[in-house]
This record gives structure tokens, C-alpha cells and sequence, in this order.
């Protein structure tokens, strides 16, 4: 069918073609910032009047009069300088509903689903929507998460790890092929100091010899890096073995045993990225992983092409390209460094590596990164390098998708109290932990399995949640208070929606009434109640949601349109018996009861990677 706001654009936009004889036309239709002037607004009106030189309001009713809007409008109204204000028919919403209902879109076809302790588990598939698929779909590359190897994951990479996955399902849903990769930091100095402090200790990263843990092997890494910092001797055999591990020139046997223990760290650092994940609910594998070691053969290359085609020149000892209309405070051109004085390698070179490979053996369409707002300049610059060099055509997009910091109560940086970055883990498990303290005071009488299956969906889908409900690009504050908190913008008062609606399909099947019987029979939808037809609008422009954060990469978007809805379900329950309605009214509301929670659960389930609840 197509978005409604997709509908109106294309309408409208024909309308101002007539008038002005212009080809490209923009009506620029926004939904209404204040209902009561509407439904959606034209805001192309004035822009384009500017542009031909004409007044605005005498313009507005030429193309009021070359509208047509009689099968989903009533008469528009011209407001202020020139917008047109748009409020949809009944009738128009009641038709799309139908729609819906009949099509096969949503999941949840039944009011009542069998599920494990209360929580439904993800993912269900599902097909319509009022979205339609792309025509034409891309092969689309999305770097995120990239967490180091022999370190734990911190909350600085709960950020990318999400947004990542996030941006993943909305791409999917749309239609393209996504090729997620980690690209994991499993390379460099820092393995030479590891594998040598463990040489040196006479230890193993062997299963059961205590010496398997991700947390060992940083607190290994720490003793090392003092000593690499420290003790001349202990750095130049650190320096040794990484040398052994990227070149093999120690001899088979030595490089045998480095390479051994290198694969051992990564494989424990990998097990319990992997727990992360799943706790996370991010679809992450191991088949995704492109990390740095990846691209060890591919780096000489980079450097060789870019100098054999006269766009890297040695600069003091090291091999620099300086993209054009990058300079420093001084004014001086900034170099892109693709390899130290030392031969040494750095991230540009592995991440020109990396799209190289990306477009000639992936054939990328578009390369997503997803990082923070700090390596902004670096993706610029690469990008630029690698546009210079004639690796990526004009026909191929880079988009870098920034982030903002996750911010203590103190409105600095999420630290421990002696300073050091918080675990990831230790976070989530708070989270679940203070989860299912109010699941134990709201629901005593659940047994204890089923408390801990929700204070799981919970605990986690609260940090996620509150997340995704900030603008991505913005630092926020953590807070735990808030995020678990029952009222506003929060995952549990999400999941608590979701429940809401599910328990009018128990109580119907506790009073014998067959909800899926007068669903499937249902011809007519009857919207006479102020807040059924207000709760009708808000659910088919759920694709519109969808679509404006998979235009923006900002999954902010959907998460204030679910909240929105879940706010008008609450009046539409409030005002509106469903169970103990009148014959000619109880279908409508059982409608509106299933399509909301298909809605919340495609959304949250499907899109943000969200469990749901059906008992809180």
C-alpha cells in the first residue's frame, strides 16, 4: 500500500507540478505538530513559492485547488503564510485497517500466544505493514561493536554494539542484503606483550587451568603493559613476538607456539563477547567477524597502490597522503599516516584495507560504519583517501554514523570509582539484578523461573531501550531509576503495554468469548469513540516510523512513535470497554487491541531486539 505520508507526498507534489510547470516538486509532508490543525502538514509550500517568486498564500490555494485528496482527506485548510493542513477520513483510516487485519501482516494473529515464563521470544517474521520493500535492494556492509580481544567489553561499546544491530534489522526489514562485520581489535603490539608476559609466567590460556578467563587475560595484559612501559628488555621481546606473529621470522617452531596462544586469547575473548551478545540479544556471530587480522596481507598493498599512484609520499620517515581540505590549527595540511618510519601499520591503512575488500569482494553498495562522534575526522579523511584513489566510485555510499557518550549522573563519562570504564557485563547484570527486585515486589506470586525470564527482558531491554530513545548523535545520562521506571518513555512501560493487551485475550478466553472468531469475521470497522479513531491513526503510520529511521540511521524514531502509541492505547483502554462492549462494537476494539500489540512486538521484538512480556 505504501505510508500514507508516502500517498499525500506524491499527490501533493504532482499538484505543485501543475501549477508551477517545475518537474522536481518537494511537498515536504510532516505530520502535524498540534492535532488539533490536523493530521499532516505541507511545509513545501513557501520554499517553492520563494523559489518562483510568488506569494505563498495565493499559491497555497492554486494548488489546494489542483488537489486530489477526496478519497483520504477532508477539504484541506490553508493556515498561516502557506501550509496546507490535512485531517484524515474515517473512513480512509477504517479502509487501511482492513487492511491490515486481512493481509496476513502482523504476528499475533491469535489474542493469545503460548509462551515460556511470560516472555515471547524473538524473532517472528513478519510481512506487510503498510511497508513496502525497497525496489531496489542493496548490498549493504555494516562495521560495529568491534570490541578488543584480551579486553572486556566496556559500556563505551554498548553503543555501537546496538545502534549497529539495530540499523542492521531496519535494513533487513526494508528489503536489502546486510553483511554485518566485527571488525575486532585482534592485531598489534599489544599481543606481543601478552603472549610474552605469558612466556615469561610460564602460563597457558589452557581450559581449566584458571588461566582461561577474559578477565585474566586483562589483568595479564596490565602487568605487561607496566613492564612494556618499564623494562626496556621486556618491551624488544614483546616487540619479538609480534614481529613472530604478523611475519613468522622466529622460526616454525617459535611462531608455532606464538601463533598458538595468540588464536587460544582470541577464542576466551570471543566466548565471552559471544555471552554479551546473546544476553543483548544482538545477532552477531562468529561467521561475522573481519577483524584486523584479517586484512595483515592485504595492508603492504594499500601502502604500495596509493604511492605507485603518486597519491602517498614519505613525509619525516613515514608514508602519509594528504587528502585535500584536511589542515590543523596551524592551517597545515593533516596526513592520513598508512605507515610508520618503523614499517608498522596503522588503523587507516587496515581500514583502507577493509574497504577495498569490502567493495571488490563483498561488492558493497553502501559501507555503514558505526562508531563515536570522536573518530569523525578519521572517517572523513579515510573516506576521501579512498574516493582519491579510485576504490570506491561515485555509485558506492560511505556513511560514518556517529554517537554521543554515555554519561554518569554526574554529566561525565560512565566510570567506576577508581576511574576505570564500567564492565559491560557487570552492567547488564545490575540491570537484571534491580529488574527483577520490581518483578519480585509486583508480581510475588510468579514462580521463580518466571521472574527471572522477564527480569532478563527486562533489565536488559531497559538499558537498550533507553538508548534507542535518545537522539543517537547526543551524549545521555545513565540513570537506572529512570530507565526501569513504570511511566514514560521506558522499555518496561513497553512491555507493560504489550502485557496489557495480551491479558484481554486471557480474560477473554476465561469468559468463553471467542475473540480470533469474531476477528476473523469482522466487515466493518467502527470507529465511534474519539479515542479509537485517534488510536486507528497512530497505528498505520507505523511505517512511517520505520521508514524515518532507517532514512536517518536513528532509532529515536520508532522508539517515540511506540511510546505514542502505547500512550493512546492507554486512553483508547481507559475510555473504551473491549470484553464488555456492544455486539457491533466489540470487533473493532479487539481489532485495535491485536493490531497494537503486533505492532509493539514488531517493534520492539523485530526491530530494537527487545523481548517482550506477556505477564508483568
Amino acid at each position: 500500500m505504501g505510508t500514507v505520508i508516502d500517498i499525500l507526498e506524491e499527490r501533493i507534489s504532482a499538484a505543485m507540478a501543475a501549477v508551477t510547470g517545475e518537474k522536481h516538486c518537494a511537498a515536504m509532508v510532516k505530520p502535524a505538530t498540534d492535532p488539533k490543525f490536523g493530521d499532516y502538514q505541507v511545509n513545501g509550500v513557501m520554499p517553492l513559492a520563494k523559489k518562483i517568486k510568488t506569494n505563498p498564500r495565493k499559491f497555497a490555494e492554486e494548488i489546494k485547488a489542483k488537489l486530489n485528496l477526496d478519497d483520504i482527506c477532508e477539504e484541506p485548510e490553508i493556515a498561516g503564510p502557506g501550509f496546507i493542513n490535512l485531517r484524515l477520513k474515517p473512513d480512509f483510516v477504517t479502509g487501511r485497517l482492513l487492511k491490515e487485519s486481512r493481509v496476513g501482516s502482523l504476528p499475533h494473529q491469535n489474542m493469545i500466544q503460548e509462551s515460556d515464563g511470560g516472555v515471547v521470544t524473538p524473532p517472528y517474521k513478519t510481512a506487510h505493514l503498510d511497508i513496502e520493500k525497497t525496489a531496489h535492494p542493496k548490498t549493504i556492509v555494516v562495521d560495529f561493536s568491534g570490541p578488543n580481544i584480551a579486553k572486556q567489553m566496556h559500556v563505551g561499546h554498548l553503543r555501537s554494539t546496538i545502534i549497529g544491530d539495530c540499523i542492521c534489522r531496519l535494513l533487513e526489514f526494508e528489503g536489502h542484503n546486510v553483511i554485518r562485520q566485527n571488525h575486532i581489535g585482534d592485531w598489534g603490539t599489544q599481543f606481543g606483550m601478552l603472549v610474552q608476559q605469558m612466556i615469561d609466567e610460564g602460563t597457558y590460556p589452557m581450559r581449566g587451568t584458571g588461566f582461561d578467563t577474559l578477565s585474566y587475560l586483562e589483568s595479564l595484559y596490565k602487568k605487561a603493559k607496566n613492564r612494556y612501559d618499564t623494562d626496556e628488555q621486556f618491551a624488544k621481546s614483546a616487540r619479538e613476538c609480534v614481529v613472530s606473529l604478523q611475519n613468522g621470522t622466529a622460526g616454525w617452531e617459535g611462531w608455532n607456539d606464538v601463533k598458538r596462544r595468540w588464536r587460544d586469547i582470541t577464542n576466551i575473548s570471543l566466548s565471552e563477547i559471544n555471552m554479551l551478545y546473546r544476553d543483548l540479544g544482538v545477532l552477531l556471530t562468529d561467521a561475522d567477524i573481519c577483524g584486523e587480522s584479517f586484512y595483515k596481507d592485504k595492508l603492504a598493498d594499500v601502502v604500495n597502490d596509493l604511492r605507485q599512484a603518486g597519491r602517498a609520499v614519505e613525509s619525516e620517515g613515514a608514508i602519509c597522503v594528504f587528502p585535500p581540505g584536511f589542515k590543523d590549527k596551524d592551517g597545515k595540511p593533516l596526513p592520513v599516516i598508512i605507515q610508520k618510519s618503523d614499517g608498522a601499520y596503522l588503523y587507516a591503512t587496515t581500514d583502507l584495507a577493509a574497504i577495498r575488500y569490502r567493495v571488490n569482494e563483498l561488492k558493497a553498495d553502501r559501507i555503514i560504519y558505526v562508531t563515536d562522534t570522536r573518530q569523525k575526522l578519521h572517517f572523513e579523511m579515510v573516506f576521501t583517501v579512498a574516493r582519491m584513489a579510485g576504490w570506491v566510485k561515485d555509485n558506492i555510499d560511505l556513511v560514518h554514523v556517529t554517537f554521543g557518550s554515555v554519561l554518569g549522573e554526574n554529566s561525565q563519562p560512565l566510570k567506576t570509582r577508581s576511574g576505570e570504564n564500567v564492565k559491560l557485563k557487570e552492567l547488564l547484570d545490575e540491570a537484571v539484578q534491580r529488574a527483577r527486585k520490581v518483578v519480585e515486589e509486583k508480581n510475588p506470586e510468579f514462580n521463580a523461573e518466571t521472574k527471572d525470564k522477564i527480569a532478563q527482558a527486562v533489565g536488559i531491554g531497559a538499558v537498550k531501550y533507553a538508548d534507542f530513545s535518545n537522539n543517537r548523535t547526543s551524549d545521555y545520562i545513565f540513570s537506572f531509576n529512570k530507565m526501569l521506571a513504570m511511566e514514560g518513555n521506558t522499555a518496561p512501560y513497553m512491555q507493560y503495554a504489550y502485557a496489557r493487551v495480551k491479558s484481554i485475550g486471557r480474560k477473554a478466553q476465561e469468559r468463553r468469548i471467542d475473540a480470533e472468531m469474531e476477528l476473523r469475521g469482522i466487515k466493518k470497522i467502527n470507529l465511534t469513540d474519539p479515542a479509537e479513531l485517534d488510536l486507528a491513526k497512530q497505528l498505520i503510520r507505523y511505517g512511517e516510523a520505520v521508514e524515518a529511521a532507517i532514512a536517518d540511521y536513528k532509532p529515536n524514531y520508532l522508539t517515540a512513535y511506540l511510546y505514542e502509541l502505547a500512550q493512546k492505547f492507554s486512553v483508547f483502554y481507559t475510555n473504551c470497554p473491549v470484553l464488555d462492549a456492544e455486539p457491533d462494537k466489540r470487533p473493532t476494539r479487539l481489532l485495535l487491541c491485536k493490531l497494537t500489540a503486533g505492532i509493539i512486538h514488531h517493534g520492539l521484538s523485530e526491530l530494537l531486539g527487545i523481548e517482550v512480556v506477556e505477564q508483568m
